[in-house]
């Protein structure tokens, strides 16, 4: 990766760089993947044991963990237009962001009190929330600081860094599950520190990026008309329409798990094997983007998750099949994750850039939340193979509408 020794803001590339192939990524972009990466081995820490958690040592039900799943995915839709509108109109994104990653931290901790459904709800829900608060605003300050043809790198850049934390969480939890088995107040205890090290480093490491662009204080009305306009309406129906169809991974796994008699410390090394696909693929994948078009990609992405079911579901078991599925679970995020927030912002002006990317996360996590329930459901009626069969063929469909929607959709990089 190419580290500049200054940001430069979205809407004025330095003209030297405009002769080069590769642009370069902003400082601002590498030490925000760095708050990424602790934050992430905090909460993939907790997100790798807690369906087993949930499962096997509380003993609830797949539907229970279903509304957690839900939760998990949904809840942060809650704040994610609020964050990035108040970035918007305070031009402090980095301090709306610090507050969100603050109350995340602030979470971990309540992992240790908490031992029954109503209070691990809570906690996943301060968590998402929080998560929902600082997504919209750090991606904006990614691209604020990033020259227009190279999103797709520098999304993929923070993704990358923002995974390498995902791998190491679950290899943490594993370590410490496999020296002390049961030991889970460990986890959230090791888990938090990570996640206070996060809050100290945007805090004190990454500077108060605004937009050099001339800008004036935006009316909610005018923010609402921008992100609902005629350029970003079908890139968010088709979006909308394709996370309706994506089982949460916490599903796949528990399917993994059962149908190879997987042993329970081995769990969140599932999340490993996604994760490192996902590393690898990121930075290939958003400068792929950014060369044959963004919109191709995400449907690539959605094309792997199509395997994913068919391969979840099938026939075939054992260390060869699975080690498959995890590489295409990463594929698929490798190739929607950072992609998506890139074919949005040059759709939406700069002074709307938070809230426009809010949109399409909202409409995503919202479609996310519904279809964790639903999954959830008809695991219990049709067993998970099957439900996973029906689940491929609606997303089969979706894929198909969703090519006529995107048609023609994506903005020109000037």
């Amino acid at each position: 990766m190419y580290l500049t020794l200054r940001d430069r803001p979205g809407g004025k590339p330095d003209p030297a760089s405009r002769s080069r192939v590769v642009p370069r990524v902003a400082t601002t972009v590498f030490l925000l993947g760095i708050v990424s990466l602790l934050t992430d081995i905090s909460s993939e820490m907790v997100n790798a044991v807690l369906p087993l958690y949930l499962t096997a040592e509380m003993g609830l039900g797949v539907l229970a963990y279903g509304f957690v799943d839900g939760l998990y995915q949904g809840v942060s839709a809650l704040l994610r237009i609020g964050g990035g509108y108040a970035g918007d109109r305070s031009n402090q994104p980095k301090w709306v962001a610090t507050v969100g990653y603050g109350l995340s931290a602030l979470s971990r901790v309540g992992m240790l009190v908490a031992h029954n459904l109503g209070a691990i709800s809570a906690v996943v829900t301060a968590d998402r929330l929080g998560k929902g608060l600082r997504t919209a605003p750090r991606d904006a300050i990614i691209a604020d600081a990033s020259d227009p043809k190279g999103l797709g790198r520098a999304f993929g850049v923070h993704r990358t860094l923002d995974t390498i934390g995902a791998a190491i969480g679950p290899l943490v939890a594993f370590s410490m599950l496999l020296l002390v088995p049961g030991d889970y107040n460990s986890v959230w205890v090791v888990s938090s520190g990570f996640a206070f090290v996060g809050v100290a480093v945007i805090v004190l490491f990454v500077p108060n990026h605004r937009t050099k662009l001339a800008r004036r204080a935006q009316s909610i009305g005018s923010l609402l008309r921008e992100v609902t306009g005629a350029r970003l309406r079908r890139p968010l129906i088709a979006a909308g329409l394709l996370a309706l169809f994506t089982v949460g991974d916490g599903f796949l796994y528990l399917s993994l798990q059962q149908r190879d008699h997987l042993a329970a410390k081995y769990f969140p090394l599932l999340y490993v094997g996604t994760n490192l696909a996902y590393l690898l693929l990121a930075i290939p994948f958003g400068r792929l983007a950014d060369r044959i078009g963004r919109t191709k990609v995400f449907l690539g992405g959605h094309v792997a998750l199509l395997c994913v079911y068919l391969f979840a579901a099938g026939p075939f078991s054992g260390g060869v099949a699975t080690v498959l599925v995890l590489a295409l679970i990463g594929t698929y995020y490798a190739a929607t994750d950072g992609v998506l927030p890139a074919l949005v912002t040059p759709l939406v002006d700069a002074q709307a850039r938070g809230s426009g990317i809010a949109a399409a996360q909202t409409v995503v996590v919202l479609a996310r939340f519904a279809s964790s329930l639903a999954f959830g459901s008809l695991w219990l009626l049709l067993g998970s193979a099957h439900a996973l069969y029906l689940v491929a063929g609606l997303l089969a469909a979706a894929l198909a509408l969703a090519l006529w929607l995107l048609r023609n959709r994506e903005a020109p990089v000037t």
